[in-house]
């Protein structure tokens, strides 16, 4: 089993930036293929961006494609999202999910793990 656990999350103003880690543990090494998905308030939880295990693919939505980056450091079993640029319908709990498979999945069923989530605001 793999337990992965965000954190970086908090309230930042338009313009802003934060930087959201996730730490997998437990068979960490279980979780290949890593990403990131939000829920807006009232809406249903969206793709942002994933990552490959050695990280030579990644995969952005249109809306936070320039503005974000994803990274990982394998060795510390941690996944990382650089927000840059923020804006205020980036108001969302951010989720990290883990992908016994390597593939660039955008669609949250075809994950296998979830972290609890961690909330971004961003004030205009």
């Amino acid at each position: 089993q793999v337990q992965l656990v965000e954190s970086g999350g908090g309230l930042v103003q338009a313009g802003g930036s934060l930087r959201l880690s996730c730490a997998a543990s437990g068979r960490a090494s279980s979780s290949r293929a890593m990403g990131w998905f939000r829920q807006p308030p009232g809406k249903q939880r969206e793709f942002v961006c994933s990552i490959t295990w050695s990280g030579g693919s990644t995969d952005y939505a249109d809306s936070v494609k320039g503005r974000f980056a994803i990274s990982r450091d394998n060795a510390r079993n941690t996944v990382y999202l650089q927000m840059n640029s923020l804006k205020p319908n980036d108001t969302a709990v951010y989720y990290c999910a883990g992908d016994r498979a390597n593939w660039l999945h955008r669609r949250p069923s075809e994950y296998d793990y979830w972290g609890q989530g961690t909330q971004v605001t961003v004030s205009s």
